[in-house]
């Protein structure tokens, strides 16, 4: 019995070493959302994107202006509202869509789409966007390694701020 035993813990402990288990992403997945308080459960809005760093490079480097970007890395960002908002004027219905941007020297265009799941912005269709709005893009003293969203109350409603290096953006969400 004592050989049976063995045996079937020999067997156990092999197929739980067998498990690989992936490294940390070089770009980690985080998520910001309004209200930031993660006691609140009332959320109006939340994000989830990848936090790629710079590691010595340019943000221009990396986010080619006039091109269409997944905001972040690895699968473009999924922007999840609790509430009907407005962007730009155009109603958002409550509902999980994906966020990207079009980066320009003086203003970033934010663009909310209705595919979801889909990797980069390889895929991205204009067809699907619900709305789109042109902000101002402002130069900060302090340089962000990692990129970076946060939200904060707005008089209107919430802003998204983005960040990376010295580059910030502000995109108005309304109620």
């Amino acid at each position: 019995m004592t050989s049976i035993a063995f045996a079937l813990l020999f067997l156990l402990t092999l197929n739980v070493s067998a498990q690989e288990f992936k490294g940390l992403d070089k770009s980690p997945m985080d998520a910001a959302s309004f209200p930031t308080s993660y006691k609140e459960a009332n959320k109006l809005i939340k994000i989830t994107y990848s936090r790629p760093q710079l590691k010595g490079r340019a943000v221009e480097e990396l986010v080619k202006e006039g091109d269409v970007w997944r905001v972040g890395a690895n699968e473009a960002a999924e922007l999840t509202l609790y509430t009907d908002m407005k962007l730009g004027g155009q109603l958002v219905k409550a509902g999980t869509y994906t966020f990207y941007v079009i980066p320009g020297q003086k203003e970033w265009t934010a663009i909310i789409n209705t595919d979801l799941n889909v990797w980069g912005s390889y895929f991205y269709n204009e067809d699907n966007d619900v709305a789109r709005i042109s902000v101002p893009v402002t130069t900060a003293k302090e340089s962000l390694e990692a990129f970076s969203i946060a939200f904060d109350k707005s008089e209107k409603g919430v802003d998204m701020h983005l960040g990376w290096g010295t580059i910030r953006a502000a995109v108005p969400f309304t109620k």
